[in-house]
């Protein structure tokens, strides 16, 4: 499906499950839903699964908005309660259309207790109080964690069957060019590689990227990316400048801004470190992954970044918030760079890395719906 015609159909106020691998363009097209919707004073509340996610829509979370935080399960009592506050009372009321972004990394029970709340402030008999649901997200991508023997995915909740949920799969490629390498993404996240994709892949069995920019390693704990980005910072001898996060706001929700922030709170840079931005700058030449490497400080102490294309950046702070009816609730100002030897699976979702060697010796998978997956020998 074109972007074009589900824009017309989420126009048509259908609750509408968008889909589509990566560089299909769901996020552009919810930007421009969204653009939509505020031109015609339409409450819209931009939600996501995720505090990194939201950040990259300058929403919140869906346990904030909602109110359900990270609770289980959540009563009639507890409902009735948070109808008396009117802090969620207004917020939910006012709003109109739900947008929940990353919806994969959702759990069924999440999304349950979210219909229960927008029913207990609205509409009691209509899925989500009678709110135009738009949910986001990539099923072949990452799933939120679970416990041994519980469903895994939102579509398994009750609420997803009772929205009826019109599918909008985006199908043409807005991000990759190169149809070889659009090819081995498409085939390798639908477990159907075939001899002709498994030989390019071979091709690039140990081969050296032709650049200075260090390649990002991806892990899959926190404590592997500390060691190496700290162990690689140390052996540089130069002077190490910090910068440290700035903040402003309701002091709940910049907690929850700093913890959907891919830049940290402290960052310390040297000349010659290996780094990445995390946000999206078009006007100035980078998005969030493209990588770099400190060759300098302006007079002003901001970091040089010379990137993985040769451009040249001055690397000055950026600012993530919430917003709420064009208003900020609360935010936080930081470099947009993090160290980038290495970084987490997780973390590297919804990036677009200009290089990343893949170590498959130490890859693991989920087994998506009971039988198939990823098998390694």
């Amino acid at each position: 499906m074109k972007q074009k015609t589900a824009l017309d159909i989420l126009k048509l106020g259908h609750n509408v499950f968008l889909t589509g691998p990566a560089g299909s363009g769901k996020t552009y097209l919810l930007n421009q839903y969204i653009e939509y919707l505020k031109k015609n004073n339409i409450g819209v509340a931009v939600t996501a699964s995720t505090g990194i996610a939201a950040t990259h829509m300058n929403g919140q979370t869906i346990h904030s908005w909602s109110g359900m935080g990270i609770a289980d399960s959540i009563s009639e009592e507890e409902i009735s309660k948070m109808r008396k506050r009117r802090y969620y009372s207004e917020r939910i009321r006012n709003t109109k259309v739900l947008i929940i972004d990353e919806v994969s990394m959702l759990h069924p029970h999440q999304l349950d207790m979210v219909n229960a709340i927008c029913k207990g402030f609205k509409d009691p008999f209509s899925p989500f109080g009678g709110l135009q649901v738009i949910l986001c997200g990539d099923f072949f991508q990452l799933p939120p964690v679970a416990k041994y023997g519980q469903s895994s995915f939102a579509m398994e909740s009750s609420a997803w069957e009772e929205m009826e949920l019109k599918i909008c799969y985006l199908d043409e490629q807005h991000r990759q060019e190169d149809g070889s390498m659009l090819k081995i993404l498409n085939d390798i996240r639908s477990c159907s590689c075939d001899q002709d994709t498994i030989d390019l892949i071979h091709t690039r069995k140990n081969k050296a990227i032709k650049n200075v920019i260090t390649p990002t390693k991806l892990f899959t704990h926190n404590a592997n990316v500390d060691f190496i980005n700290d162990l690689e910072l140390k052996k540089i001898s130069e002077e190490i400048k910090t910068f440290v996060m700035k903040d402003g706001g309701n002091e709940h929700l910049i907690a929850t801004v700093k913890k959907g922030c891919l830049a940290p709170e402290k960052l310390g840079l040297k000349k010659g470190a290996v780094v990445m931005f995390v946000k999206n700058n078009f006007e100035r030449g980078y998005v969030n992954g493209t990588l770099g490497k400190i060759i300098g400080f302006d007079d002003s102490d901001m970091p040089i970044v010379k990137t993985h294309s040769g451009k040249t950046i001055v690397a000055t702070p950026e600012k993530w918030a919430i917003e709420e009816d064009e208003k900020s609730l609360a935010f936080v100002t930081q470099i947009p760079l993090r160290l980038a030897w290495a970084i987490t699976v997780h973390k590297s979702q919804g990036m677009t890395l200009d290089a990343v060697p893949n170590l498959l010796n130490t890859a693991w998978a989920t087994l998506p719906f009971r039988e198939s997956g990823l098998w390694m020998e």
